[in-house]
């Protein structure tokens, strides 16, 4: 569970509340509206899970539904997803660290070179092994989430109604804006799925997953709306639309500069912490696409605690490039663009095991032999569509660039292919 809240509770969050101030009201609703789509997702996740307890998550589901090659385009985007986004949690997490070491994090070169530290750090902790991954992800969950509550129960104290009035005039306008907050909170989100991809390390599976999956999803999903809650109560919808520490700032209306120093250890804990579990990720998913035979036997080497250290060193090795180039060259818009375009490689896998599931529930997906059921149909229906939306509400440009990256993947494919031609005999490919 410390694995999904974890991931799902990043840097994000804490800027969010700035972003959302000029909907008002209407930003609980699109809260609502993401964390519904979302506990549906993962409801989704802990079915596949208890069916198919199998390492690579949404991919491995992927591939099952629908063959290697739908398998290998969820985890090629996944994957480059996944070290794009560790090397922003780096840099983000310094970037928190601005009150206490500001001659370091205002100097590029060495806020560069502390974010590269910290990412080799975190990887040599997942390379010792899980367990010891798994000990600092807990740790860092519970210090993340303290600031995040702290700031929900004072603004709940404090509650003030002003700043949650609907105010659009009429049906389109309301439409138009709720979606742009969905598509803003769904963000927030994205890592619902980690408990799954990690499947092989885990005692029982098939009952450990979907309750981490589907627990850690509500809690963070009452985190997020009652934290936002309590920010828009304690900050002015002024002061809070410009502000670039919206939780510090609402610290230190109730509580002074020392309160509002600790939530930004917070902030900076948060992102930490979601770079431990990104980075475990990161290497656990191309070791089970390896072992299938659809990345290369690079990956699926490990070392003597089980780790895939090879996979998270190369990962290691992008991160850290990702970083240089932020920062050497002054490529800012490239590299937001970049994390924009990761993410929306991590919608890819929930359209796809969420369209699985439906026609799994559907009952035609034969290899499945589940039973036709009502209740998952609609489950898995509304996921979609949601996953749909979340998509098209990245915008055109996101989305063309999403397809080209796909597609970069598809040499490397058809290579595997010819390197391994009984590849599409596996059980979970059709060829």
């Amino acid at each position: 569970m410390a694995l999904v809240v974890g991931n799902m509770i990043g840097s994000g969050v804490f800027l969010l509340p700035a972003a959302l101030a000029s909907y008002g009201g209407l930003s609980l609703l699109g809260w609502v509206v993401s964390a519904t789509g979302s506990v549906l997702l993962a409801i989704v996740f802990a079915r596949f899970a208890r069916l198919y307890p199998s390492s690579g998550g949404p991919y491995a589901y992927t591939r099952r539904a629908f063959g290697d090659l739908p398998g290998f385009l969820v985890a090629w985007g996944y994957w480059i997803s996944v070290w794009s986004a560790n090397a922003a949690l780096a840099v983000a997490f310094v970037g928190y660290l601005d009150p206490f070491l500001p001659s370091i994090v205002r100097s590029p070169p060495r806020a560069a070179a502390l974010a590269v530290a910290t990412l080799w750090i975190l990887t040599a902790v997942n390379i010792r092994g899980a367990r010891g991954a798994g000990r600092v992800q807990v740790v860092t969950t519970v210090l993340k989430i303290l600031p995040l509550a702290v700031i929900a129960l004072a603004g709940l104290a404090f509650f003030q109604p002003g700043p949650f009035v609907i105010a659009e005039p009429d049906a389109a306008t309301l439409t138009s804006r709720l979606m742009s907050v969905v598509t803003l909170t769904l963000w927030a989100f994205l890592g619902l799925e980690c408990a799954t991809i990690p499947a092989g390390l885990m005692r029982d599976p098939d009952r450990t997953i979907p309750r981490a999956t589907v627990t850690g999803t509500v809690l963070a999903a009452a985190i997020y709306i009652l934290s936002t809650i309590g920010v828009m109560s304690l900050v002015a919808p002024a002061t809070l639309a410009s502000s670039t520490a919206p939780f510090a700032d609402a610290a230190r209306v109730f509580g002074g500069e020392g309160v509002a120093r600790l939530v930004a250890i917070g902030a900076a804990i948060s992102s930490f912490g979601a770079l431990n579990g990104w980075i475990l990720i990161v290497g656990q998913l191309p070791l089970a696409v390896a072992r299938d035979g659809l990345f290369p036997s690079f990956f699926a080497r490990v070392t003597s605690r089980d780790t895939p250290a090879r996979g998270m060193i190369l990962a290691g090795v992008l991160s850290s490039t990702l970083i240089a180039m932020n920062y050497s060259r002054g490529l800012v818009g490239l590299f937001t663009f970049v994390i924009l375009l990761a993410t929306l490689s991590t919608l890819v896998p929930y359209t796809s095991c969420s369209l699985a599931a439906l026609l799994m529930n559907l009952g035609r997906l034969k290899r499945w032999n589940v039973a036709v059921s009502a209740g998952p149909s609609v489950v898995a229906a509304i996921a979609f569509v949601y996953s749909i939306v979340a998509i098209i509400g990245a915008g055109r440009e996101v989305i063309v660039w999403g397809a080209m990256l796909l597609a970069a993947g598809l040499p490397v494919y058809f290579w595997m292919r010819l390197a391994t031609p009984k590849l599409g005999r596996s059980e979970g490919g059709r060829g």
